[in-house]
Order: structure tokens, then C-alpha cells, then sequence
């Protein structure tokens, strides 16, 4: 079993010579200018890569953008050997990144928490404290009670 350095070194060659492989050397019309790579996971074994990728585009060009990773799979894993020189080349799977999709997610979120605390603050704004501004008792208070009594 390889150490963990060894695997992300391995990632990070991966990850380095499919997208330069995608921006350079693949003809397909598909896999244009819009396909990014974002990250390359190695198994400990280094016998399989897991390559993320997200497509700036519609549904339809990030459907064509996955058909045409997996037909040029073959390709980019035979350069991926010739560079890396390892014993065991690793067979790569391409995943879509859904980092794109949570960070939107979470943005749509943050605008709402927004949208309700500026709510809060329009309705807050006229308000008085129900039992004063400081509802605690202090010792001070205690006493003119008991003389009061």
C-alpha cells in the first residue's frame, strides 16, 4: 500500500495533465473551453482516480461534456501513464463537482437569513424593552424595598 503523500502526489499529476490534455490535445467539440477540472482523489492502492470536473454551461452541454470525458477516458489514461511512470496505471472515473451547486445553494440561503433579519430589524425598530432596559435586580433595589415596607 502506497503512504497518503505518494497518492496525492499522484492526484495532483492527474489532475495537471488531463486538464492540460482536455485544453490541448482532445479534438472533441464537446469537451470545449467550459470544462474545468477541480480536484483528483487517489485510492491508497493507486489503482483508481477519481477526477471532479464542472461544466460552465446548461444541462445539455454538461450531459455532453460527461459523454465525451468517457469516451476520450481511454486517451487521457494512457497519457496519464506515459507521465506519471508508474507500474499500474489508475483507472480514472470522471464524477461532476456538485461544489458549484452546494455554494449556489448555500448563497440562496444566506440571502434569506438576510431578507429575515432585515425583516426583524423593520419591526424592531420603534420597540421599547418590556420590563425596562436592564430586567436583572441589583442589591441597590433590594434595600428600597425593605424600607419601603
Amino acid at each position: 500500500m502506497a503512504d497518503n503523500a505518494r497518492a496525492k502526489r499522484l492526484a495532483d499529476l492527474i489532475r495537471e495533465v488531463v486538464a492540460q490534455k482536455l485544453q490541448r490535445g482532445i479534438k472533441d467539440p464537446r469537451l470545449g473551453s467550459h470544462v474545468t477540472i477541480t480536484d483528483t482523489r487517489v485510492t491508497g492502492d493507486l489503482r483508481e482516480a477519481t477526477v471532479f470536473y464542472t461544466v460552465y454551461g446548461d444541462d445539455e452541454e454538461r450531459k455532453a461534456a460527461a459523454a465525451g470525458l468517457e469516451s476520450a477516458k481511454g486517451v487521457l489514461r494512457s497519457e496519464v501513464g506515459r507521465a506519471a511512470g508508474v507500474k499500474f496505471t489508475p483507472t480514472l472515473t470522471f464524477v461532476m463537482d456538485a461544489l458549484p451547486d452546494t455554494a449556489r445553494n448555500i448563497e440562496d440561503l444566506l440571502d434569506k437569513a438576510r431578507q429575515s433579519d432585515a425583516k426583524v430589524r423593520e419591526a424592531s425598530a420603534g420597540a421599547t424593552y418590556a420590563g425596562g432596559a436592564d430586567p436583572y435586580r441589583k442589591p441597590e433595589d433590594d434595600e428600597t424595598d425593605d424600607t419601603a415596607e
